[in-house]
């Protein structure tokens, strides 16, 4: 399932996805927020994909999706991410920034480790 999980459980993750249209990814990242998975989702339009899928060379546009989150949310995020997209095979990849704004990183840890 989900590899390489980062360490320190309040690392700053940024967990980046595609999906096929823009109401997907509007969908995908309200359940993130609601679900304190992510403190922010920031969506890109317009990104074209070139893949294989199947034996064939596909072609697809594509809106990115870049969820901010903490490290120790990295199995659940990924779980919840799988289980919500309409992907046979979704793209799940996350990022730890080596640097980020203290500010900036301590409302991150507050949004998604708040109970409320």
């Amino acid at each position: 399932m989900a590899h390489n999980s980062p360490t320190k459980p309040n690392d700053l993750l940024v967990v980046v996805t595609s999906l096929p249209n823009m109401e997907a990814a509007i969908a995908l990242a309200k359940s993130l927020v609601e679900n304190r998975l992510a403190a922010c989702v920031q969506i890109s339009e317009g990104v074209y994909s070139v893949y294989r899928w199947e034996g064939q060379v596909c072609e697809a546009q594509e809106v990115l999706l870049s969820a901010k989150t903490v490290s120790h949310q990295w199995q659940e995020i990924c779980c919840f991410i799988k289980a919500s997209h309409p992907y046979d095979l979704p793209e799940i990849m996350a990022f730890s920034p080596e640097q980020y704004e203290q500010q900036y990183g301590e409302w991150v840890q507050a949004e998604v480790n708040s109970k409320a």
